[in-house]
């Protein structure tokens, strides 16, 4: 009979390591997102959709500063991405928006469909039977915002992103730089 097989082999990160992951990669993203609106508003301030852009963004804005906090209170690092994230995501949201609302809507499916499994995949993984995994606070903070980033997605789609220019490519090209974006946030 062998021993059984430790929860965590040689070279796998610590739960606090993974949960201060989580954190990080979470405060980039929602940071990412504040920016990706201002440059929307920059360019569509008087748009009939900047009322929405502008109520998603302050979402996104309240979603920041709990980061903010959860990155304070727990000493997480933040990412050392942060400057190219200010840039990045201002420049995706200014260049949707020259495309037109439409494909600015567009973005907004795009991120919102990346950061549901994102987040759904994270409160799983923090709902995990292992007491040092397990962070039901977290977990619930990061489910509530799930819901709001779903409501975004049906917002954005119930102002014509479907029916924007190019749809499927503005979704292919910013869902595979929001999953890069997660992948290299994580980790630097």
């Amino acid at each position: 009979m062998s021993a059984p097989r430790p929860p965590y082999l040689p070279g796998d990160p610590t739960p606090e390591a993974e949960i201060a992951a989580m954190i990080r990669v979470d405060h980039a993203g929602e940071y990412g997102a504040t920016r990706i609106y201002d440059g929307q508003l920059g360019i569509l301030a008087r748009g009939r959709a900047s009322d929405e852009i502008r109520r998603m963004a302050e979402q996104e804005t309240r979603h920041l500063a709990a980061f903010d906090e959860l990155v304070r209170a727990r000493q997480v690092r933040p990412t050392l991405l942060h400057p190219l994230w200010r840039v990045a995501g201002y420049a995706l949201g200014a260049a949707t928006a020259l495309l037109g609302e439409r494909a600015a809507m567009a973005c907004t499916v795009a991120i919102e469909e990346v950061i549901d499994e994102h987040y759904r995949a994270q409160a799983e993984r923090l709902g995990d039977p292992d007491p040092k995994l397990a962070d039901p606070n977290l977990a619930e903070t990061i489910l509530a915002f799930r819901a709001d980033e779903l409501r975004h997605r049906d917002a954005a789609l119930a102002h014509g992103a479907a029916d924007s220019f190019g749809f499927e490519l503005i979704c292919t090209f910013v869902q595979t730089g929001s999953r890069l974006a997660i992948w290299l946030s994580t980790r630097i």
